[in-house]
């Protein structure tokens, strides 16, 4: 366990980096060799908006890590948070920081983005994808990686996170979101197992379906049990699924760089309303 803390409190930055191209590289390989949906479309430029958003994302993480870092360090000095005030065996302790880092960070954050109208013009590009795949994962509007940012410093304090849980939630984070939203053909039985703890690519691929009610359901990245728990979760037969936002099918904000960066700024569009529910 020392070890684990020494090792993400001092976690280089060539290792983050590592982190996010080799789990990039790693599930692009196996939904290549055995992908769930065979569709064809043009991946070179669907992927080229993806790894534009990548590149911000990072950029935006990268410039704001000293906020994380002083927010973690303020917590730290001031016994602030569940970490600090609860004296708890170290392993007890870890399993807590996550859950409130994940539930705050993850969960909430991205529940919130779903029903408060300006946040969700932000978070309207990264469900506008119309082909999910691992490079999905870090497709995110400028400004939500910000909004993000912001509900992550809260996790933080409230949580009282050193900066090695916080650098070891955000790993695991990463190594998630590139997981769950992958492409692969995942053995259902596994997937079955695993949704049980941790969200996974049959739950997740729910969340993208194009028309709601499905769209606001399995919110979770890392535990899934936060949508048992608050009422979000839901299975279907993902063959049925059809990616995408129904309000926003057009290229431009499914594709063009230029048209998805500009949504947010656009007046918002309410979600159509049909004749009947649709059931998967």
């Amino acid at each position: 366990m020392d070890e684990l803390i020494q090792y993400f409190s001092n976690m280089p930055t060539l290792h983050r980096s590592g982190l996010l191209v080799g789990g990039l590289a790693f599930f692009f390989l196996v939904e290549s060799l055995a992908p769930f949906f065979t569709e064809k479309h043009n991946w070179l430029k669907h992927t080229g908006a993806k790894l534009f958003f990548t590149l911000t994302t990072v950029i935006i993480n990268f410039m704001l890590a000293f906020a994380l870092l002083k927010s973690s360090d303020w917590a730290v000095a001031n016994s602030f948070g569940a970490m600090q005030m609860f004296d708890l065996p170290l392993w007890l302790n870890l399993i807590l920081g996550l859950l409130i880092m994940d539930f705050i960070g993850g969960w909430l954050a991205h529940y919130t983005q779903h029903h408060v109208k300006w946040m969700w013009k932000f978070h309207l590009v990264h469900h506008s994808d119309q082909h999910i795949d691992t490079f999905s994962a870090n497709r995110h509007h400028p400004g939500e990686s910000l909004i993000r940012v912001v509900f992550t410093i809260a996790a933080t304090v409230i949580a009282g996170a050193p900066i090695w849980m916080v650098f070891l939630y955000q790993s695991i984070s990463l190594a998630l979101s590139q997981f769950n939203h992958s492409n692969m053909a995942f053995p259902l039985a596994l997937d079955k197992m695993l949704s049980s703890v941790i969200a996974t690519p049959h739950m997740h691929r729910v969340h993208h379906h194009y028309r709601m009610p499905y769209s606001d359901m399995n919110y979770g990245n890392v535990f899934s049990f936060w949508d048992r728990i608050f009422q979000t979760y839901v299975r279907v037969d993902n063959r049925k699924l059809r990616y995408g936002v129904d309000t926003h099918m057009d290229p431009e904000s499914s594709e063009d760089i230029l048209g998805l960066l500009k949504i947010p700024f656009k007046p918002y569009r309410p979600h159509i309303e049909y004749e009947s529910p649709e059931k998967l």
